[in-house]
């Protein structure tokens, strides 16, 4: 299905019943490394799962900006009429997820993020030095934006209400260091560090995050 929204023409996949939750993919992936996981998720929760502007399915743009797609999901949101939904975001759609919930502090109920990154620092040297590497072969702005944004402050991070959950892989490509910062900045977040695991093992195809999302989610209620 497609929804026009925020000037773009966005992809979006539904399935299930129950309590709405919204899931967006990393960079230069797309909704389906959720498959996996709404199969399992969608006995619970009626699952929608977008792609990014410049991602999958939906409309191209010269240049990204995460407030932008921001922007978009709260749009998404607000068109589908969704009530408070349960926002989960990976690497990316983590990024989102943070900007979502401290600007818009009464749309969500709850928010969950894995990998997520507060700046470009946050990220560890190797993996940077490769995607600066391959940004010369990749010339969309999908490795560009890494290199210039986020920009989530503490005083964002303290404004988030809703109930939050923070994860990361314990080999993470993003510092450690800013997965803990997320989560005791966060007014109550828990954070669960997946073992022996990287950014994407414990998200793509893989139904790990569905047990997770179950597990720290209720059943009912906002």
């Amino acid at each position: 299905m497609f929804l026009t929204v925020n000037g773009v023409k966005l992809y979006y996949e539904k399935t299930g019943s129950g309590r709405p939750l919204v899931m967006v993919h990393c960079n230069s992936m797309d909704h389906k490394i959720f498959r996996r996981a709404v199969k399992k998720l969608s006995a619970r929760f009626t699952v929608y799962c977008p792609d990014s502007r410049d991602h999958g399915k939906s409309g191209k743009v010269k240049t990204l900006h995460y407030e932008d797609m921001a922007e978009d999901m709260a749009q998404f949101i607000g068109a589908l009429g969704l009530q408070r939904p349960v926002f989960y975001g990976f690497s990316d759609g983590g990024i989102i997820g943070l900007i979502l919930a401290a600007g818009r502090p009464e749309l969500l109920s709850a928010l969950i993020v894995s990998g997520a990154s507060l700046n470009p620092d946050s990220t560890k040297d190797l993996p940077m030095k490769f995607f600066k590497l391959w940004s010369h072969v990749d010339r969309s702005d999908k490795m560009q934006i890494m290199m210039r944004e986020p920009d989530i402050t503490d005083e964002m991070l303290k404004s988030i209400r809703v109930p939050t959950f923070v994860t990361a892989g314990e080999r993470d490509v993003i510092k450690l260091s800013h997965t803990r910062r997320i989560a005791e900045t966060v007014p109550g977040a828990e954070l669960k560090i997946f073992p022996k695991t990287g950014h994407t093992g414990y998200i793509v195809n893989s139904d790990k995050i569905a047990d997770y999302i179950l597990s720290v989610i209720p059943e009912d209620g906002q």
